[in-house]
């Protein structure tokens, strides 16, 4: 039997989580206020860690110099439209690997895990090569269509995990009942699986959501330009505006952060019981 934590254990360990915490936050905490800072109290001396006066002409300034309400739009079109069709498509594969053993349905899964290791712009190359011909370059449905294919091995891989979880019995009894595969899959399976399906959901559109090299290469036209690109302008050759890229970053995250905040329950229930033994 495993003794009570003694008082000395307890303070160290609650020091660590809380130095964990500062490092964590901080830099969240620091982009926060050098969006609210004036331009010429970012580099100013002493350091202000809280500033003299609270300025909104950063965010001011990425509206006015930029098309930042277009970039939110075609971040939001392309990453909902990405990650619905992702979990289209990973729900069905991930339910028949996970029900159906076939001659070659293991090796399917060892590809899905081989992409997960091999570093994705080897592909990129000939994955140019073949948008171009299909005239899909610097279009956003060019786009979902490379962001689906990107997601759709590791979401695979998560739901098929939650498939395995799901007793094939809840299946056999609706089709008893009267409905097909399918029926009892949509009636039943997939209700059941409801948390799994909004983390990997939450998944793809976050991946979506924050990728910046597919969109560097694939989009060139500036009202097609997704936040991620729309933030890497902000780098100069000789310059950094550091005031406009924290204030386009702090916009970049609430859509996520409030995402996370409606679907936080599904998540939790989601990853536990996919960590969950069987």
């Amino acid at each position: 039997m495993y003794g009570k934590s003694s008082l000395p254990v307890e303070i160290l360990r609650y020091l660590a989580l809380g130095i964990y915490l500062v490092i964590v936050v901080f830099p969240l905490y620091w982009m926060m206020i050098t969006s609210l800072k004036p331009k010429k109290d970012i580099f100013g001396l002493p350091i202000q860690y809280w500033p003299k006066q609270f300025s909104f002409e950063n965010y001011e300034n990425i509206f006015q110099i930029t098309k930042f309400h277009i970039y939110i739009g075609n971040s939001l079109i392309v990453s909902l439209a990405a990650a619905f069709v992702v979990l289209v498509i990973a729900t069905l594969s991930a339910y028949v690997l996970a029900r159906y053993k076939f001659k070659g349905s293991r090796q399917i899964m060892f590809m899905f895990f081989l992409t997960q290791v091999i570093p994705a712009f080897i592909g990129f190359a000939p994955l140019y090569l073949m948008l171009t011909k299909m005239n899909l370059t610097n279009t956003l449905p060019g786009l979902v269509i490379v962001y689906t294919v990107m997601c759709i091995p590791f979401s695979t891989i998560m739901l098929q995990g939650f498939f395995q979880r799901v007793p094939s019995s809840l299946e056999e009894a609706a089709q008893i009942d009267g409905c097909s595969r399918l029926g009892a899959l949509v009636r039943v399976i997939l209700p059941v699986m409801l948390p799994g399906l909004s983390a990997t959901f939450i998944f793809s559109f976050v991946q979506n959501w924050n990728e910046l090299f597919v969109s560097v290469m694939l989009i060139d036209s500036e009202h097609l330009k997704t936040i991620p690109v729309a933030m890497n302008s902000f780098i100069t050759k000789f310059d950094v505006d550091w005031g406009s890229m924290s204030a386009a970053t702090v916009l970049s995250v609430l859509p996520t952060m409030v995402l996370f905040a409606l679907c936080q329950r599904l998540i939790v229930e989601g990853l536990t019981q996919g960590a969950e033994k069987g």
